[in-house]
């Protein structure tokens, strides 16, 4: 039994918790906040009540405002050139995942020359060292969906549609507040799209070929908290606890990312949503998930983890690796996402195996995890199976 366990963001948990930033030792003078291009921060009044919290604390703040659903190299150096030309001298992500994420990279590259892509690993990546300490970064959540609040990793889409995740032990936040209440507004359909790929996070972290107790403790939670509370959370948005719940569920996905780590799945999903960013990362998840999990069930590497995981998830008779892939089916149309089809975001058959060898080429870390390997037939195989 040999594992690290590195996980140095503070986090704030709970309702009403982004009211206390204020209070809080932040590690700078003047902030870049980065936001999404759509309305949402703004309109719910999550981006007046940050201003406010940093104008009581004294600090000062300039808004980057471009990111988009699928983050992208391109606004990153966009973001981390206004970041220098201001004088920022920490990051603020608040929003989602792809915000957060993004505010890592701007970190990253608002202190170090060159382009971003020079120090990603995978595909056309350089692999290179990042040679300075990135700009220190605070996470404020609106999403329940990434765990990116509690874990080091940004993933951003090239040019070329490479999406590859990036990170190492100075692009965790140093701060990251997760407040419930700031959930509340996000829509049925993301609610469920985020929440899947919280409890994949998980699911793949417990069947990584090297989790670790801590890492089992921590999934294990995050999939009964969604199997409780996801539906609540979808079908009523503004069930508090259910929130909570999947909030809590979100954080602990993520600090099983930083300590365990996903598998091939989430590698099989990048290349979709990488080529075609209308495509939501959680939605890509969920058309593959139930042709994903029957693979490892069929191939029988993982048969006690999966009745736990289907238990966990609320299937609590469950006593073969089958019945997690069952449980997934029902959570889906409970959720209303069975309907899902990789062909009505113009994901086109014949491209399959393109995807297949974009995902071991930028991603082929995820597949050295897997409980077992995943020959190239047998992953072309799956996405096959799922093609809709």
């Amino acid at each position: 039994m040999k594992f690290e366990y590195y996980i140095p963001s503070r986090v704030l948990f709970g309702s009403g918790q982004l009211d206390r930033l204020h209070k809080q030792a932040l590690p700078g003078k003047k902030a870049l906040i980065v936001i999404s291009c759509g309305t949402s921060v703004r309109k719910y009044g999550y981006l007046a009540r940050l201003e406010e919290q940093l104008d009581m604390a004294g600090v000062g703040h300039v808004v980057f405002d471009k990111i988009q659903p699928n983050p992208t190299e391109h606004h990153v150096m966009e973001g981390a050139a206004l970041a220098k030309a201001e004088g920022c001298d920490f990051v603020i992500g608040l929003g989602g995942g792809s915000i957060i994420d993004s505010a890592k990279a701007i970190a990253v590259m608002a202190v170090n020359d060159g382009e971003f892509w020079q120090y990603v690993s995978g595909g056309t990546g350089g692999g290179k060292a990042v040679p300075v300490h990135p700009l220190p970064i605070v996470a404020i959540t609106t999403t329940a969906g990434t765990g990116t609040e509690a874990d080091p990793w940004a993933v951003i889409t090239n040019k070329n549609g490479e999406k590859i995740g990036f990170g190492y032990d100075g692009t965790f936040p140093v701060l990251s507040i997760v407040d419930p209440d700031l959930m509340m507004s996000v829509p049925e359909k993301l609610t469920a799209y985020q929440g899947f790929d919280a409890l994949f996070h998980s699911t793949e972290g417990y069947i990584n070929r090297y989790t670790n107790p801590i890492n089992d403790l921590y999934a294990l939670k995050a999939i009964e908290l969604i199997g409780k509370s996801l539906v609540k959370a979808v079908n009523d948005g503004s069930d508090k606890e259910a929130r909570e719940d999947v909030a809590l569920a979100n954080t602990l996905s993520g600090m099983s990312e930083s300590i365990g780590g996903c598998t091939s799945e989430h590698a099989m999903e990048h290349p979709l949503s990488g080529v075609n960013p209308k495509l939501e990362h959680g939605a890509g998840l969920i058309m593959l998930c139930e042709e994903y999990y029957t693979y490892w069930a069929e191939r029988g590497v993982v048969d006690d983890r999966m009745i736990a995981m289907a238990k966990a998830l609320g299937k609590t008779d469950a006593t073969k690796p089958m019945d997690f892939v069952d449980a997934l089916h029902e959570l889906k149309v409970a959720c209303h996402v069975d309907d899902l089809k990789m062909s009505d975001y113009g994901i086109k058959e014949e491209d399959l195996e393109m995807y297949t060898k974009m995902a071991y080429d930028t991603m082929g870390g995820l597949f050295q995890v897997d409980p077992a390997d995943m020959p190239f037939e047998d992953c072309l195989a799956i996405y096959k199976k799922a093609y809709k």
